[in-house]
């Protein structure tokens, strides 16, 4: 997630390629595509979908990808996200 949130997008894709889990759940973000949806980083979004990461995965601050790059005002990254199947209905898990 750290790599991610920073837009590190060369450290992701050395990450994923030695074998991170696109689908690690937990911490402040709940995962690594909420975590760069947050910041805005559209290439690394698209990095992290391409490798297979649920663009409605549920968990930390925002509850998901589309609610966290809204939080922040990337247009980008939301169209990304809805173009990629985001639920604009879709409620935050209760925790």
């Amino acid at each position: 997630q750290a790599a991610s949130s920073g837009g590190h997008e060369q450290m992701v894709k050395l990450l994923l390629d030695k074998g991170a889990d696109v689908h690690a759940q937990g911490g402040y973000y709940g995962n690594a595509l909420q975590a760069a949806s947050s910041g805005g980083h559209e290439q690394v979004v698209k990095l992290l979908l391409d490798k297979g990461a649920d663009v409605n995965a549920q968990g930390g601050r925002y509850g998901n990808a589309l609610q966290a790059a809204s939080s922040g005002g990337h247009e980008q990254v939301v169209k990304l996200l809805l173009d990629k199947g985001a639920d604009v209905n879709v409620e935050r898990a209760k925790v």
